[in-house]
């Protein structure tokens, strides 16, 4: 079995990314759930490089990420 392991992603004020026709910057969170033996953040850094700024273990505060969540 499987184990599932779910983080949260934010950027900086400067990291505005376009993947598959969407674009990544500080107004959203990126949500990543893994399957070991890949972490989320790994899944992370291969989509978004080291330019990303906060990984969280719990949903962050939307109030502050207006274009709501993004999965991954």
């Amino acid at each position: 079995m499987k184990t599932a392991l779910t983080s949260w992603f934010t950027f900086g004020q400067e990291h505005v990314h376009s993947v598959d026709g969407r674009t990544y910057d500080k107004d959203v969170v990126v949500k990543i759930t893994a399957y070991s033996p890949e972490t989320p953040r790994e899944i992370m850094f291969r989509y978004f490089g080291p330019k990303w700024s906060m990984e969280y273990s719990k949903e962050p505060n939307m109030t502050l990420f207006p274009r709501g969540i993004f999965e991954i």
